[in-house]
């Protein structure tokens, strides 16, 4: 009876061990009711029969083990109802990985992971059921058309081809940019060895590191900046841009072996080299490699671990800064505790640090920050980069200087202006409220004048050229002005209004009117306000520049007149400023704005349909308001690109119908809706404290999806009958009812993440035709899938 109760209880714990603690709790008291009088009936029978103690007591157990198996049985029957979210089924299917890879640590080395997980059918379908997943195609149904099994046992005897599961793409013309991409089933593989490079080495990465890890991203980072480095008077970053080449890839195939001893996983690695440091950055877009995030963090993973020892030297070792009256204090302890709990500053011994030095790294972004003297900051960044540049060979672009941060320029990071500024007293901000009515009182006034003036003048103008007589003109004529002087040109013959068109025509000339910023400003300043009264004039502008003085006038030398203004200490904060001129320049570039900053039409989107054209204006407000929520002036932005953007798909719905856009916002309010306003996004940031929004708003998980570049599609034809087409998207068996002319932007090589349109995108890619279904048109537009999961060699 024992030997066959052990294998129950055995199997019982171990599905416990799986499962949290509110689970257990939970299925305990769903079945507590139900167990309760068979445990009750079993207590009764071994208290009845004293001779066969034993025996009940056997029986008892085995009993109470088969009741656990049944209670988790119904517990995981009960949560299979549930439905996981996308991403919560990619972690699913990436801990299941995760657990063949642990198992392959012996000897304190990661042995046979090729053979043993990688060249694993179950491993290649999850990894495929991951790709999937990015693609948003339901892995229960079964499209797979790909054999596992073949795979694995081409990677087992390593006649797996690498370069026969690609193919590359040209651009056209005498230079020829080559961009080389793998098909699906390298990328299965790839897939594959990313996860299992993650379990390896993700628990080892330093906590300064922010770039493509669970529970960080560029928040954390940017959160790490504000709140948690103060007190610093320099600051400078680095951007790291470099290929690979023989040194890094020797080095970093050092770096790999010391914890995985693994030929043949070495072998096919360096064999998919290509695309993984092609460029500096592709977030989202096709010619970043898969392996491209983990492998920089891998190898940048060094230098994380140096600026650790620059900073036990230059905060714990340096003699310059020990004296007579720290003999008593340790900075050498100091440091370690400051480590062990985080960089906390509310640490007893913060006050006596002289020295302090900061890094913050984004992939291959660093900020780093000081608090010393400038000479220090120097010494400091020489030896930054002497190390990037001699000991892990890297190229870093130099150009940003060492700057205070007290001025008032700040300094750029991830395409964001970190800045340091006082913070105001409740005095100070009084002060700025009533300067702020007092501004906003004296444009309203002077907006009304100009309104006014503006009439006037208009009428002056319609009135002149509907009925104008001789006598008017020579009454309103001056002997010493242009138009008595010009009289004598006058043809004969020549009609009134003909010749008072002339003499208009002379008089802007004379007034300059190419000059002047619009019509309204020559008729308000030159026809309108001469003839009012002068009194009333003078009181206006006098009233104009009371009101400039005030706000202009310094907030010190005001606050000085408060009641105990010289008590108030100040205290400096950091503020993290979305380039707001940057999204304007963008908007201009993508054709969304005018260069007066007013809306206008897309045009390339006209012949799509009415949800296609509204769900692209909706993906870029989505991805614009989720970068940017972590900024100080966000109110700024969401108001920017809410109200652009909107009012640019008003007009581009209004072009495509030819109606007015009155009727347009009449006739499309519920589907306008679906673009979100600033109130929906700021609800749906509160709401995102659930676990299921937890995964899918992890940058690790959601790595170049959700931040991805966004692209404009042209509809180039309607998919027939003799000319058939299937969706591009990898795992997808839809017929695509449209082909699209894929048009980039711009083709600058910075992170196309920053403004949300993928403008670092490889060239080879402009103006590609790519077939698409409606889901996944939808999709790519709302920053559901990103163009890696569009196949671009399916076009044939």
């Amino acid at each position: 009876m024992r030997l066959l109760g052990l294998p129950s209880v055995c199997k019982t714990h171990a599905i416990l061990q799986s499962m949290n603690l509110a689970e257990v709790i939970s299925s305990f008291s769903t079945i507590i009711g139900k167990s309760a009088g068979r445990l009750q009936s079993c207590v009764e029978y071994s208290s009845s029969t004293a001779a066969n103690k034993d025996t009940d007591k056997e029986i008892g157990k085995m009993t109470l083990a088969e009741n656990l198996a049944c209670l988790v049985e119904e517990s995981s029957c009960v949560n299979e109802r549930k439905p996981k979210s996308r991403m919560e089924l990619k972690r699913s299917f990436e801990l299941r990985i995760k657990k063949r890879v642990k198992g392959q640590y012996m000897n304190q080395k990661f042995q046979d992971l090729m053979a043993k997980v990688i060249a694993n059918p179950e491993t290649l379908q999850d990894a495929y059921n991951c790709i999937n997943l990015n693609s948003n195609i339901d892995t229960s149904l079964d499209y797979d058309r790909t054999s596992f099994e073949s795979i694995a046992e081409e990677l087992c005897s390593g006649s797996f081809d690498v370069n026969a599961n690609t193919f590359s793409i040209s651009t056209k013309g005498a230079r020829k940019e080559t961009l080389v991409l793998p098909n699906l089933k390298l990328k299965v593989v790839q897939e594959a060895i990313r996860i299992v490079l993650e379990v390896v080495y993700k628990p080892h990465f330093s906590k300064i590191s922010h770039g493509c890890r669970s529970g960080r991203g560029h928040s954390s980072a940017l959160k790490y900046i504000s709140k948690e480095i103060s007190k610093t008077d320099w600051w400078f970053t680095l951007c790291i841009n470099k290929k690979l080449d023989a040194c890094i890839l020797a080095k970093l195939k050092s770096i790999m072996e010391d914890k995985i001893e693994d030929p043949s996983l070495h072998a096919i690695i360096w064999s998919t080299q290509f695309g993984v440091w092609g460029f500096p950055k592709g977030h989202g877009l096709p010619q970043e490699g898969v392996l491209s995030p983990i492998l920089i963090n891998i190898y940048l993973d060094l230098f994380d671990r140096e600026f650790y020892r620059l900073s036990m030297k230059y905060e714990a070792l340096n003699p310059c800064f020990h004296t007579d009256q720290d003999e008593s204090y340790s900075k050498l302890r100091s440091w370690f505790r400051r480590q062990l709990k985080g960089n906390d500053l509310n640490c007893k011994s913060e006050e006596n640090v002289s020295l302090r030095v900061h890094c913050c790294r984004f992939m291959d972004e660093i900020f780093f920050a000081v608090s010393g003297s400038k000479d220090v900051a120097l010494g400091f960044k020489s030896e930054i980069l002497n190390y990037l540049q001699n000991f892990l060979h890297l190229d870093v672009d130099n150009e940003t200087e060492i700057l205070p941060c007290e001025g008032p320029q700040g300094i750029r990071f991830l395409g964001y202006l970190v800045r340091r500024r006082v913070r105001e007293s409740p005095a100070v901000k009084a002060i700025h409220k009533l300067k702020e009515k007092v501004e906003l009182f004296s444009l309203q006034k002077e907006e009304a004048w100009n309104a006014g003036t503006i009439r006037i003048g208009k009428k002056w103008l319609g009135h002149g050229l509907k009925k104008v007589k001789e006598s008017e003109i020579k009454h309103l004529a001056d002997s010493k002005s242009v138009l008595s002087q010009v009289s004598c040109f006058r043809k004969a013959g020549m009609e009134t209004d003909h010749w008072y068109k002339l003499l208009l025509k002379i008089w802007m000339q004379d007034v300059r009117a190419k000059a002047a910023k619009s019509e309204e400003i020559i008729l308000s300043k030159y026809v309108a306000e001469p003839s009012l009264p002068q009194e009333l004039k003078d009181s206006f502008y006098e009233f104009q520049r009371r009101a400039k003085e005030y706000v202009s006038s310094e907030t010190s030398s005001t606050l000085a007149l408060l009641p105990n203004s010289s008590s108030n200490k100040s205290d400096t904060i950091t503020e993290i400023i979305a380039p707001v001129n940057a999204i304007k320049k963008r908007l201009l570039r993508y054709g969304l704005a005018t260069y007066e900053g007013y809306a206008r039409t897309t045009s390339l989107l006209i012949l799509q349909d009415n949800t296609q054209i509204i769900d692209w204006f909706s993906g870029i407000v989505c991805r614009w308001l989720r970068w940017y929520c972590e900024c100080d002036n966000f109110s700024e932005v969401k108001l920017l690109i809410s109200d652009q953007l909107r009012k640019s798909c008003i007009r581009t719905l209004a072009a495509k119908y030819r109606i007015y856009e009155n009727d347009i916002e009449k006739r499309f309010d519920s589907e306008l809706s679906r673009i979100p306003s600033t109130q929906e996004i700021e609800q749906e940031m509160a709401n995102e404290t659930s676990d299921t929004q937890a995964f899918d708003n992890d940058e690790a998980l959601m790595y170049g999806i959700s931040y991805s570049g966004l692209s404009l599609l042209s509809l180039a034809r309607v998919v027939s009958e003799s000319r058939p087409c299937n969706c591009f998207v990898m795992g997808c068996p839809s017929p695509a009812p449209c082909v699209y002319t894929l048009h980039v932007m711009e083709r600058q090589k910075f992170p196309g993440w920053k403004t949300g349109f993928s403008s670092c995108i490889h060239p080879s890619l402009n103006r590609r035709r790519i077939g698409l279904c409606k889901q996944h048109l939808k999709d790519l537009y709302l920053g559901q899938i990103s163009l890696q999961s569009i196949d671009f060699g399916a076009w044939k």
